[in-house]
């Protein structure tokens, strides 16, 4: 394909790429183990404790609040799309999330029980009833959301701590040795311990859904304003925010990490959590601000990284659910059975070599297509009939390429700017 029409690749790909990581890292370590994600607990190497501690401060919570963070902004695209293509958006916005919600309960019980695409299905919908919200008042709703949740979970966390007992490893091991053993059977018994898993799972996706909510709604509020277009290019800007808001979020993954992985004990956890729930979006906007600042570090010359990163990002379903479906290999009795087996620093080093292969195959694809397979099906439910195959090879990112010719169709049109991808300023 000739390099005038390519399409503009955007910021957000090169955002949702680079969260994609994280995500695997929290993912992963949910999976390998009860406490894998922690450390391992105290008797654990001292090198999983510390990789442990660190994935706590640095990387909990904070990519799939920058997920979120996007699925709100792509929101107001995919409104934009439908309205450039003279289509209705409110079918297409109902197909969509039911076909999230399907892919998600199929995701939940076959590979991952902490999915979450139901739960980002079903508040997709509450999006869509707030979507004639101004900024300001979906920046104020944001904020209440995260205040309210957080004042609940310190206050259950503080009673916790003052009304209750630590829970020793000795009184925790024969549960623990039990999960593991249904997580190693064969595949009647995996699904039969996810099925178990899902009620408390979905308690969890409840009582967090205020948080994705909110970041939703900073998402939406940012694309309102076309933040990324105004500031996505602005090196001081970006400069003086990364800086701004990266002391608030160190703090609060510090505390956090101190809470769950030591050196407090586990009645400290919800404590932790509220914390979280409050500095987490500070420290997922200094890692977007940094990156889009190490991007634009060469001036108009740009990495190859944003070209594979957005790469990626373009696939992010469909590399979501390769990773659930690798993991659930690897960790259950699906595969080898690792389950409870493998340290913490272990799986860090699987994740950094399968998000390597990822990124690989998601450059591979982007050379050849414009989505990934879970791309196609989810745009052949959101349009209600099977799209046609948009052949595509990634170039230089929107800030430095060319504005492409329009083209006359007026769905190509819109399908430049329907799934995240930056619209022509």
């Amino acid at each position: 394909m000739s390099r005038a029409g390519a399409p503009r690749v955007g910021e957000l790909d090169v955002l949702r790429g680079f969260a994609l990581f994280g995500i695997l890292v929290v993912n992963a370590l949910l999976v390998a183990g009860p406490s894998t994600v922690f450390g391992g607990g105290p008797g654990a190497p001292a090198p999983d404790r510390v990789a442990g501690w660190l994935v706590t401060a640095l990387v909990t919570a904070k990519f799939y609040v920058l997920f979120s963070f996007l699925f709100g902004y792509s929101f107001v695209f995919q409104a934009r799309a439908a309205r450039r293509a003279g289509a209705s958006f409110a079918p297409r916005h109902l197909r969509r999330t039911a076909g999230l919600f399907a892919l998600g309960a199929l995701h939940a019980v076959l590979l991952y029980p902490g999915d979450v695409l139901t739960t980002y299905a079903v508040l997709a919908l509450v999006l869509y009833g707030l979507r004639g919200i101004t900024v300001r008042a979906a920046l104020r709703l944001a904020a209440t959301l995260l205040l309210l949740l957080s004042a609940l979970l310190l206050g259950y966390g503080l009673l916790t701590v003052a009304l209750t007992e630590p829970v020793t490893a000795t009184a925790y091991a024969p549960r623990a040795a039990e999960r593991a053993a249904a997580y190693r059977g064969d595949a009647a018994s995996v699904l039969g311990t996810h099925l178990r898993d899902l009620p408390a799972a979905l308690g969890t996706d409840l009582l967090y859904a205020p948080a994705m909510l909110a970041a939703f709604l900073g998402g939406m509020a940012a694309a309102k304003c076309r933040l990324a277009e105004r500031r996505g290019r602005d090196r001081a800007w970006l400069r003086r925010t990364a800086l701004r808001a990266l002391p608030l979020g160190l703090g609060g993954g510090a505390v956090a990490a101190c809470c769950a992985s030591g050196p407090l004990d586990g009645r400290w956890f919800l404590v932790g959590q509220a914390v979280s729930v409050l500095t987490a979006p500070a420290l997922a906007t200094s890692y977007a601000c940094g990156l889009l600042l190490l991007l634009r570090r060469a001036g108009d010359r740009v990495p190859a990284a944003a070209g594979v990163l957005a790469a990626a990002g373009r696939v992010a379903l469909s590399h979501y659910l390769t990773q659930s479906l690798v993991l659930a290999w690897v960790f259950s009795g699906y595969g080898p059975g690792l389950h409870d087996r493998v340290g913490t620093v272990t799986v860090l080093a699987g994740c950094v070599l399968l998000y390597a292969v990822q990124l690989a195959l998601g450059a591979w694809l982007a050379a050849r297509t414009r989505y990934g397979p879970a791309e196609h099906l989810l745009r052949a439910v959101t349009r209600g009939r099977r799209p046609r195959a948009v052949p595509c090879g990634v170039t230089t990112p929107a800030w430095t390429a060319a504005p492409p010719a329009a083209p006359a169709d007026p769905e190509q049109r819109a399908d430049r700017t329907g799934d995240g991808v930056r619209p022509a300023p």
